[in-house]
């Protein structure tokens, strides 16, 4: 099985350099992007949840806008008997239903681990003992500044009843088909971030479609 990423110690973000052979580029005359840097940038509109930000970008006089959160985390998990506690909630930015993976935010002053169990118990009343860090993603390279932190949770447990309260707007579910059928079968199930960190898994050997 191969091992995941360590989820001990400082959580440290991506390197922002990348390893494009420089021979290449000249080949396909491509412009020059190291030089292109952000000049300028200020908070445009906040609330609550993000800030929009407006960047001044190289020689352009328009500005680019981003937006800047917090971190998330996504929980791919399984029980010890082979289902996946899902959740299902309306989302008003699709206006319809979905079938998603425990989720949420890297709450301020904790780690992404500790946000990823909180979720997975808030929100699906189970209980991770392991917990593997898969990596991690931008959420959307072309407007968010944030990092998605993948993990994968074997063999989690239910928590008491008498210890999980369903959230109001969160439906939990434990999908018992297959987990090919939940990927290619289930329309609800329509996150790329989400189908991003099960395949992560696969692809590291900790489960098989």
């Amino acid at each position: 099985m191969t091992t995941s990423l360590a989820i001990q110690g400082n959580y440290q973000r991506p390197s922002t350099q990348d390893s494009f052979d420089p021979t290449l580029r000249r080949q396909l005359h491509c412009p020059v992007v190291e030089e292109i840097t952000i000049t300028g940038k200020s908070s445009v509109f906040e609330t609550p949840w993000f800030k929009v930000i407006g960047k001044s970008v190289g020689r352009e006089t328009a500005l680019h806008y981003s937006i800047t959160t917090l971190d998330y985390v996504h929980v791919f998990a399984v029980t010890q008997n082979g289902m996946f506690p899902v959740v299902r909630q309306f989302r008003p930015a699709l206006e319809a239903i979905t079938l998603e993976l425990p989720s949420g935010h890297v709450e301020v002053g904790e780690t992404p681990a500790q946000a990823a169990k909180r979720e997975l118990r808030e929100e699906t009343g189970f209980v991770a003992e392991e917990l593997l860090l898969l990596g991690n993603l931008s959420p959307d390279t072309g407007r968010l500044s944030n990092r998605l932190w993948c993990f994968f949770a074997p063999r989690v447990q239910a928590s008491p009843q008498r210890e999980f309260r369903p959230q109001p707007d969160v439906e939990p579910v434990i999908y018992d088909k297959s987990l090919c059928n939940l990927i290619l079968n289930e329309p609800a199930f329509s996150s790329a971030l989400n189908r991003a960190t099960i395949l992560m898994a696969v692809a590291q050997g900790h489960i098989n479609l």
